[in-house]
C-alpha cells in the first residue's frame, strides 16, 4: 500500500508547501559550506513507523543527505532510545528536518495507539482494524502505521469491497425494499471475488442480512449483552466486527464477547503525534 512512489509524491508536496521558495533562514545564515549530523531521539516510549517517508523527506530535499535507520518499522522503543541518524549538509539537514518530524511523529503515533489496543485484547482471538476516517491525502501513511502497531486494515476504500452501512439500508427503507432480496440481487451482479459487507444496528436485524449470505456483519452501538447476542446469532455464518464506542477503557470487554473484529475510528482520527526530536550538531568545514 505504502508505495515508494506514493511517499515520494505525497513528502514532495509537503516539501513544496514548506519552503516554495527556499529555507530562507538557513540559506542566509548558515554556512555554505557546513556539515551537519543528527540524531532522531525519542522522548518517550512508542511503537516506530514511517522509516522511509522520514528519509524521502532528507532524500528529496538534497541526495547527499544520508538517513541510517536505527530500528525498523514496527519495533517498539524507549525514550531515550536514537531510532535514526542523519548526516550531510547542514542547509539540506535544517530544511528537511520539520518535514520528516512531521510524519515520523505522526505515524508513530498512530502505530503506538494502536499497539495499546493491540495489547488490550491480546488475550483474545478478535483483531484491530483501522477504518476510512483519514487524513485526506495521507491514508496509505496511516493505514501502514497501523500495521505497524499491531492492527490490520479494513477495505482501502469505496471500491474495494460492498459494505452498506445504514444509511443504505435506509434508502432500501424508504423504497420499501425487502433488505435480504436487495442484498441478494446485489451479491449476483458482484464478482464472485468481491466480499460484502452488512451495518447493522439492531438485533432483529441480523437474520435478514444473514439471510443474504453476506461475508461480514457489523454490529454498530451494540451494548455488550447484545454482542454476546448478536454473535450467538450469527453462529459461524459470517465474521462479525463490532464498531461504536470503542477505546482503550472498553476494548477487551467488546473482544470477550467472542466478536473477530473490531474497528476503531480513533486510531487515525485522534492518535496524538509522538514526542520526537531531531537533535542537530552542525560543524564548518575548514577550507
Amino acid at each position: 500500500m505504502l508505495t515508494r512512489a506514493t511517499i515520494d509524491r505525497v513528502v514532495a508536496a509537503a516539501l513544496e508547501e514548506d519552503a516554495p521558495w527556499g529555507d530562507l533562514t538557513s540559506e542566509y545564515l548558515i554556512p555554505e559550506n557546513a556539515v551537519a549530523r543528527a540524531d532522531l531521539a525519542a522522548r518517550e516510549p512508542g511503537v516506530f513507523s514511517g522509516g522511509e517517508v522520514f528519509e524521502a523527506a532528507f532524500r528529496l530535499t538534497d541526495p547527499r543527505v544520508e538517513v541510517q535507520l536505527v530500528v525498523e518499522d514496527g519495533e517498539w522503543f524507549e525514550a531515550g532510545d536514537v531510532l535514526a541518524v542523519v548526516s550531510g549538509p547542514a542547509r539540506s539537514v535544517l530544511a528537511a528536518e520539520r518535514i520528516g518530524l512531521n510524519f515520523v511523529q505522526r505515524m508513530s503515533g498512530i502505530a503506538t495507539l494502536t499497539g495499546r489496543y493491540v495489547s488490550e485484547i491480546a488475550h483474545t482471538s478478535a483483531r484491530i482494524a483501522d477504518t476510512r476516517k483519514t487524513t485526506p491525502g495521507l491514508r496509505a501513511f496511516e493505514r501502514h502505521a497501523v500495521v505497524n502497531g499491531g492492527g490490520h486494515n479494513h477495505r482501502y476504500s469505496l471500491s474495494d469491497a460492498v459494505m452498506a452501512k445504514d444509511n443504505h439500508l435506509a434508502v432500501l427503507a424508504q423504497k420499501h425494499a425487502n433488505v435480504t432480496d436487495a442484498l441478494k440481487a446485489a451479491i449476483s451482479r458482484l464478482p464472485h471475488t468481491t466480499h460484502v459487507e452488512v451495518e447493522v444496528d439492531r438485533i432483529e436485524q441480523i437474520e435478514p442480512v444473514l439471510a443474504a449470505g453476506i461475508g461480514t456483519i457489523m454490529l454498530d452501538n451494540f451494548s455488550l449483552d447484545e454482542l454476546r447476542q448478536g454473535v450467538e446469532l450469527v453462529d459461524g455464518r459470517a465474521t462479525v466486527e463490532a464498531s461504536g464506542g470503542v477505546n482503550l477503557e472498553t476494548v477487551r470487554a467488546i473482544a470477550e464477547t467472542g466478536v473477530d473484529v473490531i474497528s476503531v475510528g480513533a486510531l487515525t482520527h485522534s492518535a496524538r503525534a509522538l514526542d520526537l526530536g531531531l537533535d542537530v550538531r552542525i560543524e564548518v568545514a575548514e577550507d
